[in-house]
């Protein structure tokens, strides 16, 4: 063999004869194991095998990351069970000939070792992380409706013990290196300025390998401590994630409940349960899921933009949230008011996310450092990015822009958060009405993933685009959406909501039977819960807005609600008492409900709205639609959207652009003035730039997973 037969790999000897086995994977800016890049390895074993070397270290070649994972594009080539688990069985007698290897066996790992690329790793004798922010290992393959099937589920328990090594598939949960090293996934820990490579050459040439977990965590592993431990993940998985929605966590519980003591039965229940999951419903949404994701960070490539400095003009729940978050991404932040005294609560809620989201003290007073009480506006000069955020109040902002404008640089992005305001109406206050874009956040700021980047008749293409990338740039998916009542999310929210009011106040159903209906569907909380969490003052303005003479009745009972100060989770009374963050229910409410027909008849206004949505040309496909109803509104990501899931079940949505999709309850708008104007600067900016880094970004489809995806498409509670 020759370096010439190799298109993934480079295989080198130094003067030692230590071999280095480097993976750079032609033509991606990531490694991933494809089948090519697997095929190759097998040749690679099989010369390592006939000649062997002194010792083999195993590193990349991509600056900065490891090997992502699997790559799940060719999950999709897959329809048969058998199939899946026979080419598992593949990846297991390969993996299984480089742990038997005779010489010592090392792997060098800096940036993020995750799902296939770590089960590689743990087939080595020693295993080396360079202890930087960019470096992560994890199993996330829970979140894509499997679980880790090149061995690793057999390995990991082995390597780091039960009590840890499930934990972290179970979770999906991604560790920094020293973290790694503390849950025995890692055996040696580099520092930030340490030197990666030499300590790999060092390990070889001692010929290290790895302690493993020890006796306490061994007896961990016995039949009657590993029945007693299932027990309790279940019990805990089960809070989390409905067995009939997500079954890879059961499935793993049950085959290390059964075969935990035994590697190799568990290596074959990995391919006999994996195989069945790789193919079933669950897996194939949630990875369509994954691709949705990509789909929504291409409309930001397209454009260079990076923002150093942010300025939020109003330090409410949303404003001051949104300039936390902001920082929290490493921003410098100013945030205004009118009065010191309405700035202080934001500060201490920031001070709370930055103690959770930030691992050390310094990194905590740094953060506070960077968000700055501006009462006096005087950040609005030097912000690469303004967002408005004050109330509901179309000529309070717009009094706003016009004593803004001024002041701005010329390349500033000028935002608003408004939930419902067209933005047409706002931006007519402004000597340059294009420049106005939305970035609509959602609540709670911190763990709602999507953005809305709202563009009307007259904003500028590269407005939108900017808009998009200073959303990738926080960490957030952004979707460009037409400006109308409610743009996207709300306007499916509220009439979803407001068919909770209406079954509850005519038909007499509990709120708790509706919540759990929705939640037996699929959805993270209920309607109703929804409400809580929302605020109900907040609720109050987008149904009055939204719910035409519909409104009518629950409009008052929600009025009823504001003016006694009961206005959800934030004021800890609204249609719940809540206590701790939670909503305090009486379960035994929804019990003698049929809680299908109940889901079925809450849910068909909102799927009616995603239809007409898609029909007016809110957004530029049902793809896109159906992005921003999983991250915007937690619709159940094991059915991949609600268009899909009409497709699948009902085959009552088309595949066709929005313009040929007839909406289903009103008069479509997508060849109207506005539609047209707006789809030639959304399209311009987003989908031109999605469709020009198409096969690009797609590539990023070689991660196991994303960090946001995680979050939305694994968890869901099964009951209130």
């Amino acid at each position: 063999m020759t370096q010439q037969d190799l298109r993934h790999w480079r295989l080198e000897h130094d003067m030692d004869e230590v071999a280095w086995l480097t993976l750079d994977r032609a033509d991606e800016r990531q490694n991933s194991l494809s089948n090519e890049v697997m095929l190759e390895l097998r040749d690679i074993v099989d010369h390592l095998e006939s000649t062997p070397p002194k010792g083999l270290v195993l590193q990349s070649g991509k600056p900065g990351s490891f090997i992502m994972g699997a790559d799940i594009r060719e999950f999709g080539d897959v329809n048969d069970a058998e199939e899946a688990a026979d080419h598992i069985r593949q990846a297991h007698q390969l993996f299984n000939r480089i742990e038997n290897f005779d010489f010592p066996t090392v792997v060098a790992i800096e940036g993020f070792c995750l799902g296939g690329g770590l089960e590689l790793a743990l087939a080595f004798d020693y295993r080396i992380a360079k202890d930087v922010p960019g470096t992560r290992l994890g199993f996330p393959e829970i979140k894509l409706g499997i679980y880790p099937g090149f061995g690793g589920s057999a390995r990991s328990i082995r390597q780091c013990g039960p009590l840890k090594a499930m934990p972290l598939m179970l979770t999906a949960r991604m560790v920094r290196a020293r973290q790694a090293r503390a849950a025995g996934l890692i055996d040696e820990v580099v520092g930030p300025h340490g030197e990666l490579r030499w300590a790999a050459r060092r390990a070889v040439l001692k010929a290290r390998k790895s302690r493993g977990p020890g006796r306490a965590a061994s007896l961990q592993n016995l039949p009657p401590a590993r029945r007693f431990l299932a027990a309790q993940m279940r019990k805990q998985t089960a809070a989390k994630a409905n067995p009939e929605h997500y079954p890879a966590p059961f499935e793993l519980i049950d085959a290390w409940e059964a075969y935990g003591d035994d590697p190799h039965r568990m290596m074959e229940e990995e391919a006999v349960r994996v195989g069945k999951l790789i193919v079933g419903d669950t897996s194939r949404n949630l990875r369509r899921v994954f691709g949705l994701t990509e789909q929504l960070k291409a409309y930001g490539k397209g454009s260079d933009f990076r923002a150093r400095r942010v300025h939020v003009i109003g330090a409410g729940v949303m404003g001051g949230d949104i300039a936390a978050w902001c920082v929290v991404q490493g921003l410098e932040v100013t945030l205004q008011d009118r009065e010191m005294k309405y700035i202080e609560p934001a500060l201490k809620r920031a001070k709370a996310l930055f103690k959770k989201r930030l691992k050390t003290p310094d990194q905590v007073t740094g953060a506070l450092s960077r968000l700055i009480p501006d009462v006096d506006g005087r950040g609005v000069r030097r912000a690469d990015v303004v967002i408005e955020a004050i109330y509901e109040n179309a000529e309070a902002k717009k009094s706003l822009y016009q004593a803004l404008e001024p002041d701005l640089k010329t390349d500033a992005i000028l935002a608003t958060n408004t939930s419902a305001i067209p933005l047409d109406e706002l931006s007519s206050a402004l000597k340059q009405p294009q420049r106005l874009i939305g970035l609509h956040f959602f609540n709670p700021v911190a763990k709602m993933p999507l953005v809305e980047v709202v563009h009307a008749a007259e904003t500028d293409a590269e407005q939108i685009a900017r808009g998009a990338a200073f959303c990738n740039q926080i960490n957030r998916f952004p979707l460009p959406v037409r400006s109308s009542p409610g743009f996207l999310v709300n306007r499916v929210l509220a009439p979803y909501m407001l068919q909770a009011f209406k079954m509850h106040l005519e038909k007499g159903i509990p709120k708790e039977a509706l919540d759990r209906a929705a939640t037996r569907f699929g959805m993270p909380m209920g309607p109703v819960e929804l409400a809580d969490v929302v605020g109900l003052d907040i609720g109050l303005q987008v149904v009055g807005k939204l719910g035409g003479d519909q409104a009518a009745g629950p409009a008052k009972v929600l009025q009823k609600y504001v003016d006694a100060g009961k206005l959800g989770k934030k004021s800890g009374q609204g249609f719940y008492t809540w206590s701790k963050g939670k909503a305090q229910k009486d379960r035994s409410r929804a019990s003698g409900h049929n809680l299908d027909t109940i889901a079925k008849q809450l849910l068909e206004p909102y799927f009616e709205e995603c239809r007409a949505c898609l029909g007016d040309g809110i957004v530029d496909n049902a793809d896109a639609l159906d992005a921003g109803m999983i991250f915007g509104t937690g619709f159940a990501p094991f059915r991949g959207g609600p268009l899909h899931y009409l497709r699948e079940v009902a085959g009552s949505v088309s595949d066709s652009r929005p313009d040929a999709e007839a909406p289903s309850s009103e008069p479509s708008q997508s060849k109207d003035t506005t539609s047209k104007t707006a789809q030639k600067a959304g399209k311009k900016a987003a989908k031109k730039t999605a469709k020009k880094t198409a096969k690009k970004t797609a590539r990023t489809g070689t991660k196991s997973t994303d960090k946001k995806a995680v979050k939305a498409s694994g968890e869901e509670k099964k009951d209130d």
